[in-house]
């Protein structure tokens, strides 16, 4: 499903980035849109964070098999 490929990769760049603030103390969505209060940043830390609760629905979900790579 798409949305589930969209959401994983919000998620990913969303860790990838907290990970850059935690080992380097830099936030790289600030400093490509300017400030972590900016309009542009919010909008992204907000698809991130709803990335990351539609990421949690893919723990619970049955999946068919047809859905498993082979």
């Amino acid at each position: 499903m798409i949305m589930d490929r969209i959401a994983l990769i919000l998620a990913i760049i969303g860790g990838l980035n907290w990970g850059s603030v935690g080992l380097f103390k830099y936030d790289v969505v600030a400093a490509i849109c300017g400030g972590t209060y900016t309009t542009l940043a919010r909008v992204i830390y907000t698809l991130v964070g709803l990335s990351a609760i539609w990421c949690i629905s893919l723990l619970f979900r049955q999946r068919d098999v047809s859905d498993q790579e082979v």
